[in-house]
């Protein structure tokens, strides 16, 4: 569970307590959760690792709890926290407690979620959320199919929402009515982690395992459990579904979440997004059908093969609701049954369809849609003359929508990391200038290893036998660093191939970035005015884009190498002699982008056989462990002592190595170091 501060007591209510509550004692277990997408997720597992204690440790009206009453406690909890975190925004109170009667006989179990913004109320809609935002619970048609009471309690700055469950009772909500599945939908897009492949696969099975059997039908208890089963597995499915990034892995568990429990085979068509610009353009590009799944895998590739000839094809019209498509008689000619179609008794439901001679099986296929879009389709498919049971074709429709919802958050995901990607490479050289006389070697390391740094560097030829480099760090990180980067280094570029001396490539840099920034200022402004805000007297927000930079210049020589370096509010480059002496070779001065008066001035010196020029960004010197820096005490400097005699590559994988042995944490910065060895 994590580090979760909680608080357990046994107590009795005070006399002020809500309405909802019974007098007399109850057992309580308390934690504060942050109001942040993974509070529902550890507001589950709190409940589950409480009920389990209570079980263990026999309080009063324990042995009263079992599997469905943690199973309904968990939804509810995940629903109420889910409204707390996504319509408050503040840090949310958990209390779930089980009550005693004035007789002291256990009494129900009560949850209570307070949050500290009560003036938003809780939301309970069916409104279609936009593509690309995620859905989330919804809202408190679940918690009052699951309680036998519910209501708001609002306090001084805040809200509390209480849920009382029925301690032993049926739990089919207020008069015993059983609600269907399809108005028990959980969305679970609160879990941000993202699970390894295989482990993913894993889990999808055991998760489908919840489910029994046989899902009979004749009774009101099984039709009772097979609700509660539906519930258990829709809210499982959505969390596992909602930590993928991938869209193929998507496909890939919605098979093993599919067989053999609800059908005896699935499949998953995708439409790429590159086959909807061509739909655009009047080329057909068909979808891309991304995973089969059998009960019996000696079968997967016939399916396969049989599928892929004749791809189903829905009217634009359908939504989510489930379509009887022909059934692969072929593939299945030899029969194909599995346990899964007994499930169904002997009751035909939808999408019965005939096969190939002496063949039958149903087969249906629901669209996957997220936010308007198509994304695909999902086929499922059951031998035997019996169709799919209606508690079954509910059951995979809401399945769909989570499927559609998991693969375009996915896509999404992938659209930002393929965008971030482009923009990185495009913000960095794509390979460093060669210098006669110079051995140079560098390392680079964002701490967004898919996203924009806001490090930087450049190591280019100037013309005229000049070479420059630039190590440099903007404020801030991903598009707004990525922004500044964009314009920085070419100025750069353009005023060293200009002949510009160092000091006055600072200059010049210095008013662009500010002029730049004034620019956008005016620019926002003028947006507010637009858009009927106020004027441009007033502040449209932070504007000031401003970097820390080391820019030097490098002129070989017979013997050596001139060098000339300036620093802008950057750390000081550290020059380590043969004999192992190391010094600072510039002078501190302030950031760019920051000061209009602002002038700069370099210092020159030269580089000779042995002599090795060390430049880093603030994510080495700046590097903690607890409350050190890595540099206090002029620990680069003795670090790069240590280097003494290694070449150029040898000291830059030594300084890495010491930077990410200094903290027992990963670093928390971007880091750049480039290191200069003349020869």
């Amino acid at each position: 569970m994590g580090a979760i501060p909680t608080q357990r007591e046994s107590k009795a209510r005070a006399p002020d307590a809500p309405a909802h509550h019974r007098a007399g004692h109850e057992t309580v277990v308390r934690t504060s959760l942050p109001g942040t997408p993974l509070a529902p997720g550890a507001a589950r597992d709190f409940v589950r690792a409480a009920l389990a204690e209570w079980v263990e440790l026999a309080p009063n009206g324990a042995e009263m709890i079992d599997d469905r009453l943690v199973d309904d406690a968990v939804v509810v909890v995940s629903e109420l926290v889910t409204n707390a975190v996504v319509h408050a925004g503040t840090d949310v109170e958990l209390a779930c407690g089980i009550e005693s009667t004035d007789e002291g006989s256990p009494g129900p179990l009560v949850i209570e979620v307070s949050d500290h913004h009560a003036s938003r109320p809780i939301r309970d809609d069916n409104v279609e959320r936009p593509y690309g935002i995620p859905e989330y619970g919804r809202g408190l048609r679940l918690v009052s199919a699951l309680s036998d009471a519910w209501g708001i309690t609002y306090r001084t700055g805040v809200k509390t929402v209480w849920a009382r469950l029925p301690v032993g009772g049926s739990g089919l909500g207020v008069g015993g009515e059983v609600i269907s599945g399809v108005d028990r939908i959980v969305e679970a897009g609160e879990r941000a982690e993202v699970y390894a492949g295989e482990q993913a696969l894993e889990r999808g099975v055991r998760v489908a395992e919840i489910l029994a059997p046989e899902l009979r039908r004749s009774t009101r208890q099984d039709h009772d459990w097979l609700d509660r089963g539906a519930l258990s597995f829709l809210a499982e499915a959505s969390e596992l579904l909602a930590g993928q990034l991938d869209e193929d892995l998507v496909a890939a568990l919605a098979g093993q979440l599919i067989v053999p429990r609800l059908a005896d085979w699935c499949a998953v068509w995708l439409e790429d997004e590159a086959t909807d610009r061509a739909g655009g353009l009047g080329l057909a590009l068909g979808p891309r059908l991304a995973r089969v799944w059998h009960g019996s895998e000696n079968r997967i590739e016939d399916l396969r093969r049989a599928l892929e000839k004749d791809p189903p094809r829905l009217p634009d019209s359908v939504r989510s609701r489930a379509v009887p498509v022909p059934w692969p008689g072929e593939a299945l000619a030899s029969g194909g049954g599995h346990e899964a179609s007994e499930a169904g008794g002997s009751e035909v439901g939808l999408g019965s369809v005939v096969g190939g001679p002496g063949v039958s099986g149903a087969a249906l296929a629901y669209r996957l849609v997220a936010g308007g879009r198509p994304l695909g389709t999902l086929v499922i498919g059951r031998a035997g003359p019996a169709g799919f049971p209606d508690e079954i074709t509910g059951l995979v429709e809401d399945l769909s929508r989570r499927i559609a919802l998991a693969i375009g958050a996915a896509r999404q995901y992938a659209r930002q990391a393929t965008i971030s990607r482009v923009l990185q490479r495009g913000l960095l050289p794509g390979a460093v200038a060669e210098i006669p006389g110079v051995r140079s070697a560098l390392v680079y390391e964002p701490l967004d290893k898919g996203g924009p740094s806001g490090d930087f560097y450049d190591l280019f030829p100037a013309g005229d036998g000049r070479w420059c480099f630039v190590v440099g760090d903007v404020q801030g990180k991903g598009p707004e660093a990525a922004v500044v980067i964009g314009l920085a280094r070419p100025w750069l570029r353009l005023l060293a191939r200009e002949g510009y001396e160092v000091a006055d490539v600072l200059d010049r840099l210095n008013r662009l970035l500010l002029d730049d920034a004034t620019e956008a200022a005016d620019a926002a402004a003028r947006s507010l005015v637009a858009a009927g805000g106020p004027g441009l007297g007033t502040d449209p927000g932070p504007q000031t884009r401003f970097l820390s930079m080391l820019y030097g210049e490098l002129v070989p020589f017979d013997g050596g190498v001139h060098c000339t370096v300036a620093s802008a509010g950057h750390p000081l480059p550290l020059l380590l002699g043969p004999d192992g002496d190391v010094r600072e070779v510039a002078c501190p001065q302030t950031l760019l982008g920051v000061f209009e008066d602002a002038t700069y001035v370099s210092e020159t010196f030269e580089l000779y056989a042995g002599d090795t020029l060390l430049c880093v960004t603030d994510g080495v010197t700046e590097r903690r462990s607890g409350p050190r820096q890595f540099d206090d005490d002029d620990g680069l400097a003795a670090a790069l002592t240590s280097c003494t005699g290694l070449s150029a590559e040898l000291v830059a994988e030594r300084i890495r190595r010491l930077v990410h042995e200094f903290g027992a944490k990963a670093p928390e910065d971007d880091m750049a170091l480039l290191v200069l060895q003349a020869e």
